[in-house]
């Protein structure tokens, strides 16, 4: 049943992806105009955006704003003017999943017909964001997180950022 649920949404996003559209995950519309990806932010939501977890850094057609969670010293690292910069401590990767199966595939791209990122989802805009989950005070409601989650804390209004260990916050 999952696994029907999953394609599902991979085929919706595929197809929102085709026409350009804004998209809503678990939910009817998007908030506003401004957002190509909103998620669906129900007083006590409880989940986040989960990052990909990378051997190593990534390489290749690298542009600003990228986000790992870099399993080789377990902080989760965004790419900003040819470097990497480190967004928590050393955290904990004990509970990740490896995904050992072979790529295929760009990934998807959201918002234009293309991109020269290389990622497993692009979102590109030249006048939208992404509206990150919704969570008030994550630290004490998500009872397990996973390494690489991130969320808007509704309540410290800050981005919350889990490495795995604890909870990182920024302002």
């Amino acid at each position: 049943m999952k696994n029907i649920r999953n394609i599902s949404i991979a085929a919706a996003l595929i197809i929102f992806n085709s026409s350009f559209a804004q998209v809503a995950i678990g939910k009817q519309t998007v908030d506003g105009n401004s957002s190509v990806l909103d998620f669906d932010n129900i007083s006590g939501n409880t989940k986040g955006l989960i990052l990909p977890a990378t051997s190593g850094l990534p390489t290749g057609s690298l542009v600003n704003g990228t986000l790992i969670f870099d399993l080789t010293d377990n902080k989760v690292k965004v790419y900003e003017n040819d470097t990497w910069k480190s967004l928590s401590d050393a955290g904990n990767s004990s509970a990740v999943i490896a995904n050992n199966s072979a790529e295929s595939g760009k990934g998807v791209i959201m918002g234009e017909a293309s991109s020269t990122a290389d990622g497993v989802l692009v979102l590109e805009s030249q006048d939208k964001a992404m509206i990150l989950p919704k969570v008030a005070a994550p630290h004490l409601n998500v009872k397990n997180p996973y390494p690489g989650m991130i969320c808007y804390d509704t309540t410290s209004k800050t981005l919350a950022i889990f490495d795995g260990s604890v909870w990182n916050y920024w302002k």
